[in-house]
């Protein structure tokens, strides 16, 4: 380490203000910082990973889609009266 360079942050920190990095809401100095961590943490870069996907999997349970093709159609008339109330 450099003379005024600051030491690494913690996985800790790091795992404390995540939500405001992968929002692109961190400062830009704050922002080096993690990814001045993330260059030499590999279980941090992989929890990042694993996280992204949960979230990516999260949205996908909860997104509208269309039923499959091979529903069979009283099935889906049940589930849209259903929701009619």
């Amino acid at each position: 380490m450099t003379a005024g360079e600051r030491p690494y942050i913690t996985c800790r920190e790091l795992l404390d203000f995540l939500h405001l990095y992968l929002d692109g809401e961190l400062p830009a100095g704050r922002r080096a910082e993690f990814d001045r961590h993330l260059s030499v943490c590999e279980p941090c870069r992989r929890y990042i990973r694993e996280y992204r996907g949960a979230v990516a999997m999260g949205k996908a349970a909860f997104s509208p889609s269309d039923p499959p093709a091979q529903a069979p159609e009283e099935l889906v008339r049940a589930i849209l009266r259903s929701r009619r109330g």
